[in-house]
């Protein structure tokens, strides 16, 4: 175990599992270098299927240079359509080659347009539109562009698979090498902001009640992985709280920050706790659900590395922690938690729940804390309570207004894969869970700044 990168540890990643130098190099110098297909579990009809019963049609989009967002947004302009009839069930990243599914209220195959960079599969017709627990996960397929030390993650690998409670490591000294692996479930870098890592400030001031800090925790904090004026402009709403000159120093293409500055200014008098949380809620609803999102992840990395720091193990329970159990109806070969079946691991039940996490039927658990999050016991709960009281923070602190409520839940906090790797050129495939982040594999391999994993 040696200490993580400056940055992950800013975000509760302290450590990285592995002891051997990293491999170096960098990720996505290319977008076919980055591959994501999803690991799906949503079952269609066939294209012929009434559409009084099954309105909604379902397609597989493999797209090259298409943000989620953007794509849908261009397929909903091309059928002439609201956004709000185009759903999927997990959102892609611009720079890669994603193969995901889509549904469409009311259309038919031959209303589909031609996109360039985008090759649409119809797969039949559903009842209902895709949301996002229809994800079971992802499959990876990546490509590390001119890694310093290749020879390294034969090592690397052996590590990852003693962590996992694992075996053999069956590495030999092929070209071509799979064998299992096991990380810490951290919340990756991108859960933050990659390059200005502030969404759980911001959080964590809502949950204190303080609105007024949340607003400057995302309006002020300048980095200097942005432009100077940009810097100089946060750097200058910090000093001075003069929001209307503010206003004119943040650039046009900061609309989420001109949007809270513009819900400032536009209040009568001195701003308050209710005009500050109302220019919080002028942005949309699923960036106000992420600002706690990420305080609750923020909280769950600290446990995570608490736990690691101790020396307790993740791929078992102790006397004291929470597990919860495997979800049967996961695709093959995919380990996927389901949090809705919790199990209190007491003295007598340590063996038993021992034996399910070997066989990858029931995993270890810490909380992303909310008003009905129950903690742990033992030594595990010990670590659960000092993270909050270190935080300030209580359950109770979040039964919040609107979109900032959340109720909680538990997480792994281990994840398990099958890995494949290849030495020329350095390669890795592996898959993941929904809610896990390929970086928390990747971060171990390369152990570079995390801008180089994005």
């Amino acid at each position: 175990m040696r200490p993580a990168h400056p940055t992950e540890q800013a975000v509760g990643m302290d450590y990285y599992v592995s002891d051997a130098d990293g491999v170096g190099g960098h990720l996505r110098e290319d977008d076919e270098h980055f591959r994501v297909r999803e690991l799906e579990r949503f079952g269609t009809e066939p294209v012929d299927a009434s559409l009084d019963a099954y309105p909604h049609l379902v397609f597989r989009a493999t797209l090259s240079g298409w943000d989620t967002n953007d794509f849908a947004s261009r397929l909903s302009n091309a059928l002439e359509m609201s956004r709000e009839r185009v759903n999927w069930a997990g959102t892609k990243d611009k720079y890669a080659v994603t193969t995901q599914l889509f549904s469409v209220y009311g259309a038919d195959p031959d209303d589909l347009p031609d996109v360039d960079g985008a090759e649409l599969e119809v797969l039949g017709r559903a009842g209902r539109s895709l949301e996002f627990g229809d994800l079971a996960g992802n499959a990876f397929e990546l490509v590390v562009s001119e890694p310093e030390r290749a020879a390294n993650a034969a090592a690397i690998t052996d590590e990852l698979h003693a962590f996992g409670g694992l075996d053999d490591a069956g590495t030999g000294d092929t070209d071509e090498t799979i064998t299992s692996i096991g990380v810490p479930n951290f919340f990756g870098q991108q859960r933050f902001g990659s390059r200005r890592p502030v969404t759980h400030k911001v959080g964590l001031e809502i949950a204190r009640g303080d609105w007024e800090a949340a607003v400057m925790a995302y309006l002020g904090n300048p980095t200097d992985a942005e432009p100077e004026g940009t810097q100089e402009a946060r750097a200058f709403v910090e000093e001075t709280r003069d929001w209307q000159a503010a206003l004119e120093r943040f650039p046009n293409r900061l609309r989420y920050e001109r949007s809270m500055l513009h819900g400032v200014v536009e209040c009568d008098g001195d701003p308050g706790p209710e005009d500050f949380r109302a220019a919080l809620e002028r942005v949309p609803s699923n960036l106000q659900r992420l600002f706690v999102h990420a305080a609750q992840s923020y909280a769950f990395n600290l446990m995570l590395s608490e736990r690691l720091e101790r020396g307790l193990p993740f791929d078992e329970p102790v006397e004291g922690d929470v597990a919860c159990f495997a979800d049967t109806d996961a695709p093959e070969g995919l380990e996927l938690p389901d949090t809705d079946r919790l199990q209190r691991v007491d003295e007598r039940r340590v063996r038993s729940v021992t034996r399910h996490c070997e066989r990858g039927r029931a995993f270890v658990t810490a909380p992303l804390v909310g008003t009905e999050t129950e903690l742990a016991d033992g030594e595990q709960g010990d670590i659960e309570r000092a993270v909050l009281d270190d935080l300030g923070l209580e359950r109770a602190d979040f039964d919040l207004p609107g979109e900032f409520h959340s109720t909680g839940t538990r997480r792994a906090i281990l994840v398990r894969t099958a890995l494949e790797y290849g030495t020329d050129p350095l390669t890795l495939e592996f898959a993941l869970p929904k809610g896990s982040y390929a970086t928390v594999v990747l971060r171990e391999y390369l152990k570079v700044d995390p801008v180089h994993l994005g």
